[in-house]
C-alpha cells in the first residue's frame, strides 16, 4: 500500500483534457472546469490530500478543521490566480519540494504536538500559498478560455475546494465521528497515521529534490 501511494503521483500527474472547450456552452465550460479542480484532489492530488488529512487528524472536530481549510482555500485561491494572471511564475522545482516538505511539517507536528495550537491556521495560510502555485501548474498546463478566464479560474477553484472538503468529511464519518473523543486516538491513530504521511512525505520531499 505504501509503495502505491509512493507512485501514485506520477500516475497522477497525468491530467487528460481532450475537449476542446470552444465549442461548449458558457454552462459546460464552467462544469468542465469545476470537475477538474475536484479531479485534481480527488483521485488524482495525493500530495494535497494527504495535506488535507493532516490538517485534520490532530483535532478532528468539524469546525477547527473546515477553519484551517478556509484558511488554505483562501491562500490557494491568491497565488493561484497571480500564477494565471502572469503576476508571479514559481518554479515547479522549487514549489514541489515544498509541497512536499509542508506535509512533512504538518504530520510531525500532529505527533509532537499534544493539542491544535491557536498558530496553526497562520502555518496552514502560508503553506496554502504554496500548494496554490502547484494547482497553478497543472492548471497553466491545461490552458483556460479567454472569453471566460475568470469564470473558468473560480470554476476551478471551487472544484478544488469541494474536493478538499470531501476528503474531510468522509475522514470524519470514518474517523472523527467514532474515535476523536476516545483517550487512545492520539496513540492509536493520530501518531501512527501521521507517522505514514510523514515517511511519504519525506520520500517525496527526497524525490523531488534529487531526482525530478
Amino acid at each position: 500500500m505504501v509503495v502505491a501511494a509512493l507512485l501514485l503521483p506520477q500516475v497522477a500527474a497525468a491530467h487528460v483534457f481532450d475537449v476542446d472547450v470552444s465549442k461548449l456552452s458558457r454552462t459546460d465550460i464552467l462544469s468542465t472546469y469545476l470537475k477538474l479542480g475536484f479531479t485534481h484532489i480527488l483521485p488524482l492530488g495525493l500530495d494535497h490530500i494527504l495535506f488535507v488529512l493532516s490538517i485534520f487528524f490532530l483535532e478532528p472536530r468539524l469546525k477547527p478543521v473546515l477553519l484551517q481549510a478556509t484558511a488554505f482555500t483562501v491562500a490557494h485561491s491568491i497565488t493561484l490566480g497571480l500564477a494565471m494572471y502572469g503576476l508571479i511564475s514559481p518554479p515547479a522545482s522549487i514549489v514541489e519540494p515544498i509541497i512536499a516538505l509542508s506535509i512533512l511539517f504538518v504530520a510531525i507536528e500532529n505527533i509532537m504536538a499534544d493539542k491544535l495550537n491557536p498558530w496553526r491556521v497562520a502555518i496552514v495560510f502560508g503553506f496554502g500559498l504554496i500548494h496554490g502555485m502547484g494547482f497553478a501548474s497543472v492548471l497553466t498546463s491545461l490552458g483556460l478560455p479567454r472569453a471566460m478566464f475568470v469564470e473558468s479560474l473560480i470554476s476551478f477553484n471551487i472544484g478544488v475546494e469541494l474536493g478538499q472538503v470531501t476528503v474531510i468529511l468522509l475522514a470524519w464519518l470514518l474517523v472523527g465521528r467514532w474515535f476523536a473523543d476516545k483517550p487512545w486516538y492520539k496513540q492509536r491513530v493520530v501518531v501512527p497515521v501521521s507517522v505514514v504521511i510523514g515517511l511519504i512525505a519525506a520520500y517525496w520531499t527526497v524525490e523531488r529534490v534529487f531526482f525530478a
